[in-house]
C-alpha cells in the first residue's frame, strides 16, 4: 500500500478540523480577535520559530546524503535568515520591540509543542521530524485556504490582521507548503502499515499540540 500526506489528515480528521477551524483562526479571519490575544500569540510564535530553527539544525545532523543535507540546510537558513527577521519586524509593528522578545518566558503550550518536536526528532529520523512539524508548515497553508473560502472573512484595511492573512496566502508560503507535501508524499509512499500507524500517532499528537497553541493565544495563557 502506498501512503500520502492526505492519509495522515484523513486518519486524524477530527483533530485536523479542530485545528484548521479553531476559534482563534476564525476570529483572525473576521478581524474580531482581541489585540492582546494576538500580541501574546506573536510573542510565543517568535519562541516557536527559534525552536523550529533548532529542529532544522537537528535535521541537518540527521541527514544521510547530500540531497537531505541541502534540503535541511535551506530550511534552517530560511527560518533563521528570513522568517525570524520578518517576524521581528511584524512584532515591532504591533508594539513589541526585539528587546522584549529576547527575554520572553515560554508559555506551557509553547514548551509542550516545541519539545515534542525536538524529542521526536532525537528519537526518530527525518520523516518522524517532518511529520511532527507538518501541522505547522502545511497546516498554516491549509488554514489560509480555508479562511479564504469563509463568508465571514474580512479583507483589506477593515481587518487589522490583513498582513497575517496575506503572509500565509502568499505564493512563497503556499509553494513551501506544496514542496513539503511533495517531500512527505515521496517518503510516505514506501512505509509499511506498521510504520504509518506510528507516524499517524505522531501527527495526531502534534496536531493536538497545535490546537493547544491556538487556545493559548486565545486565552493569553502562560
Amino acid at each position: 500500500m502506498s501512503y500520502r500526506f492526505t492519509d495522515l489528515t484523513a486518519a486524524c480528521a477530527d483533530e485536523w478540523r479542530a485545528y484548521i477551524e479553531h476559534d482563534f483562526v476564525r476570529q483572525l479571519a473576521a478581524g474580531t480577535l482581541e489585540d492582546e490575544a494576538f500580541r501574546h500569540y506573536l510573542k510565543q510564535d517568535y519562541l516557536f520559530l527559534m525552536h523550529f530553527g533548532r529542529a532544522y539544525a537537528l535535521a541537518v545532523y540527521k541527514s544521510r546524503d547530500m540531497a537531505e543535507l541541502r534540503h535541511s540546510l535551506e530550511g534552517l537558513k530560511t527560518i533563521i535568515d528570513v522568517e525570524l527577521a520578518l517576524h521581528i519586524d511584524y512584532c515591532r509593528e504591533w508594539g513589541i520591540p526585539e528587546s522584549d522578545l529576547a527575554t520572553l518566558p515560554e508559555a506551557r503550550a509553547t514548551m509542550a509543542y516545541t519539545r515534542y518536536v525536538l524529542d521526536t526528532g532525537n528519537r526518530g529520523d527525518l520523516l518522524d521530524m517532518h511529520v511532527a512539524l507538518a501541522p505547522c508548515l502545511v497546516g498554516y497553508g491549509e488554514i489560509s485556504q480555508w479562511q479564504a473560502r469563509q463568508p465571514f472573512t474580512v479583507r483589506g484595511d477593515a481587518n487589522p490582521y490583513e498582513k497575517w492573512l496575506q503572509m500565509y496566502e502568499s505564493d512563497a508560503f503556499q509553494g513551501a507548503m506544496r514542496d513539503e507535501i511533495a517531500w512527505l508524499d515521496t517518503r510516505l509512499a514506501d512505509v509499511t502499515p506498521e510504520r504509518f500507524a506510528q507516524l499517524t500517532t505522531t501527527f495526531r499528537d502534534a496536531t493536538r499540540l497545535e490546537i493547544d497553541f491556538w487556545q493559548m493565544g486565545l486565552d493569553r495563557a502562560d
